[in-house]
């Protein structure tokens, strides 16, 4: 039986809603509210369909390349870590994607909105680690997955909401709780790592 509630907050730090309300403001300023919900749904279906294809084939293709799943655990861990760390330190999530948006004025909702913003590398590695086969049972699997659609829902909805959340928080708010969110990750980004290497020696 896994942990729902640390699937979801595993979920919740590499996807992380909260950063993505800035980015979904300054993607869709332009539209009436009739297609920002459009744009919003859009959004939610891409990342969904991104996100379910790694969880499905992304152990499938690391076993078509000889690739242990301990070593991309442990790069996994890696990668999550350094964008943690990027999140606390560099520029958080809202302010280096509406920077990507500022520099060129024809991207789309889906860039950066769907990919890399809310199906994020860090969700990516997560959709892979928490559904590997010598782990969990197909059941246990597709609970992730809801869990994770889950967190997708809570994206669409805030991006329904973003116009009311932003005059809240403001986007200083959504950068201090992004930074929250990487802090947690880096944590949970260690964690993959130690298991990564408690994984390999077993396989020794």
């Amino acid at each position: 039986m896994i942990d729902i509630l640390a699937v979801f907050i595993t979920f919740f730090a590499v996807v992380d809603p909260i950063g993505t309300i800035p980015v979904f403001i300054a993607v869709t300023a332009q539209y009436d509210q009739k297609t920002k919900r459009r744009v919003a749904l859009l959004a939610t279906i891409v990342s969904a369909c991104v996100l379910l294809f790694f969880l499905i084939v992304g152990e499938i293709v690391l076993t078509a390349l000889s690739i242990p799943l301990p070593a991309f655990q442990i790069s996994g861990g890696i990668v999550l870590f350094l964008f943690a760390i990027n999140m606390i330190f560099g520029d958080s999530k809202p302010d280096e994607e509406i920077k990507s948006l500022q520099n060129s004025h024809k991207e789309t909702a889906i860039f950066p909105l769907a990919v890399p913003s809310i199906a994020s590398p860090g969700a990516m590695l997560a959709a892979v680690l928490l559904t590997k086969n010598s782990v969990y049972s197909l059941w246990e699997q597709t609970q992730t997955a809801l869990v994770m659609l889950s967190v997708l829902i809570l994206v669409y909805i805030l991006m329904l909401l973003a116009g009311f959340i932003n005059r809240i928080i403001g986007t200083s708010g959504a950068s201090v709780i992004s930074r929250v969110m990487g802090l947690i990750l880096s944590s949970i980004a260690i964690t993959n790592i130690l298991a990564g290497f408690g994984d390999y020696y077993k396989l020794l």
